[in-house]
């Protein structure tokens, strides 16, 4: 869609632009955002999330400050109360229609109840005869105009079926994070534009209220005075957390969402972006190859989940493997793939933790156990699968190596510190300021070599660095690695242990070329990879 094609099906936003360009420069029109605006100096841009919804990010020079407007269609108060006569229609008739049992039924299902209670007329209803208008008397049907219908039912499926005033930006591909907090102004992370303050906002408490009630009742878990605080999955698969209660929100009743491509970010793009070098990758598709367990480490937001999608392309596609969640965001791409998720609502005795899914998972010989998230007790579980021979591979909040180990052999996961040379590698991955941007990068991949009485401790060697002068990444590993050469070469039945880096170098080759030949779709990375681990060099569609 071009700037006119958008223009000329959306009056609303030509409308946007006619007032905006009053007093600003013009919006340059994109249809897709790249990551190279992040260079811009001053930022002027429109792009659209879906029909009927544009996104407008511009530099307020006069206020100092960068904006983010969502640009919808608006209800004239007329519309409004057509909007109302239309909606408790559908409310009335909703009682004999089938239960709904899928977010695509209820949007189907909401369909059909509009067509029932709407008459579209081509004629404008400001006086005079109207046979549209006189049947409406007779059916109760609501006489709307084609624009009036339009709008109605995008406003009544946004409201009933999606996230209600929230909608834009949840379609909005390039958002990370959004957060509410009473009836101030929403604040959002923008993938490119970093946090802004947005149009968006609830008109006042009982608004906000209404909605995170209704929102947690669709979810699932439904919030009130007595259970003020829950976690939710929407049907997009982005994680919500709410917080009902003022007496726990100070400044009122708020929520936080954290959003989540239905599609995994490819191991190659995530090269691309500098997060970690192709050889940093290369290392960890051998360790994963191989059976190794590996823990993603770092502070909330530093891109964990991002990272541990991407490298589980590096697992065979043949393998078994199981994801043990409090809310699922783990998508590896094994067809034989057992997904578990906690259940936390309803009576005591039906609860399901993380402690029993991990058990149910050990039942059933998985090749891999993935933990979307470890908090508490259910560690030790992960840590005696590692014992029995099960390979995991988890998340986990800790900004280093040596916090990692302190958090294990602590309360409440208390794992003994003997037993950590079950974990074979720890990657610490952070959100750094680097020249005036924020960047995801991995700091360190470290392995855990094992408890050592001398030393009085758990040994690591760091065979990745990142070096923030220059933005890379340094392999301080070759020749030295512990898993490389003892744990992978030696039961791999290298001759010399330290062939094993050639194999390092290649992989390295291998995505060097995708990224080079600009292949970051991710199921075609999966693809490339998962040929590559069956059948070698040889099923590479390209040349090195």
């Amino acid at each position: 869609m071009d700037a006119q094609q958008a223009l000329s099906k959306n009056p609303h936003l030509a409308a946007y632009l006619t007032q905006f360009t009053q007093s600003h420069k013009a919006p340059e029109f994109h249809e897709r955002l790249t990551r190279d605006m992040k260079s811009m100096k001053k930022v002027n841009v429109i792009y659209p999330v879906g029909d009927p919804i544009f996104i407008h990010i511009w530099d307020d020079e006069e206020a100092s400050t960068r904006r983010y407007a969502n640009i919808e269609p608006v209800l004239t108060n007329q519309e409004k109360e057509k909007y109302q006569r239309v909606k408790d229609s559908i409310l009335r008739l909703a009682p004999f229609e089938p239960t709904p049992k899928t977010q695509d039924d209820l949007r189907a299902t909401l369909k059909r109840l509009i067509e029932k209670s709407i008459r579209v007329s081509g004629e404008r209803q400001a006086g005079g005869f109207s046979p549209a208008k006189l049947l409406s008397q007779f059916d109760n049907k609501v006489t709307l105009d084609p624009l009036e219908a339009s709008k109605i039912r995008y406003f009544l499926e946004r409201d009933i079926v999606d996230s209600g005033p929230i909608e834009p930006i949840i379609r909005d591909p390039y958002i990370e994070d959004v957060s509410s907090i009473g009836t101030y102004n929403i604040f959002v992370v923008h993938k490119i534009f970093d946090t802004i303050e947005t149009n968006v906002r609830f008109i006042d408490e009982k608004e906000l209220d209404d909605y995170l009630r209704g929102m947690g009742e669709r979810m699932g878990r439904p919030v009130s005075e007595s259970r003020p605080i829950v976690d939710a999955v929407l049907p997009d698969g982005s994680r919500i957390n709410l917080i009902y209660s003022d007496d726990v929100s100070q400044r009122g009743a708020s929520f936080t969402i954290r959003k989540f491509s239905d599609t995994p970010t490819s191991i190659t793009q995530i090269c691309k972006w500098g997060t970690m070098s192709t050889s940093v990758a290369a290392y960890l598709w051998i360790c994963l190859q191989n059976g190794m367990s590996v823990f993603v480490c770092g502070e909330t937001a530093s891109g964990k989940t991002t990272s541990l999608n991407g490298i589980l392309s590096f697992i065979k596609p043949k393998e078994k493997v199981f994801t043990a969640e409090d809310t699922p965001e783990v998508r590896p791409p094994q067809p034989l793939w057992q997904q578990l998720v906690t259940r936390s609502s309803g009576p005591p005795e039906g609860r399901v933790e993380m402690f029993d899914l991990l058990k149910a998972a050990l039942r059933s010989r998985p090749n891999y156990i993935i933990v979307g998230e470890i908090r508490g007790a259910e560690g030790a579980v992960a840590f005696q699968a590692m014992q029995t021979g099960h390979p995991c591979i988890a998340t986990f909040h800790a900004s280093s190596v040596q916090k990692m180990i302190q958090r294990f052999t602590s309360d409440p996961i208390n794992v003994p510190a003997t037993f950590m040379d079950n974990l074979n590698v720890c990657m610490i991955q952070m959100a750094v300021y680097n020249k005036g941007r924020m960047l995801r990068r991995v700091l360190a991949i470290e392995e855990i070599e094992g408890y050592n009485d001398q030393a009085g401790g758990v040994l690591t060697r760091r065979v990745f660095n990142w070096d923030p002068v220059k933005d890379m990444h340094n392999f301080r590993g070759r020749n030295n690695s512990y898993i490389l050469e003892q744990k992978i070469a030696e039961k791999a039945g290298y001759a010399d242990k330290r062939e094993i880096y050639k194999e390092l170098d290649l992989r390295t080759r291998i995505l060097d070329r995708m990224i080079q030949l600009g292949i970051f779709d991710y199921y075609e990375v999966n693809r490339i990879i998962a040929r590559f681990n069956e059948e070698g060099v040889a099923s590479l569609p390209f040349k090195l």
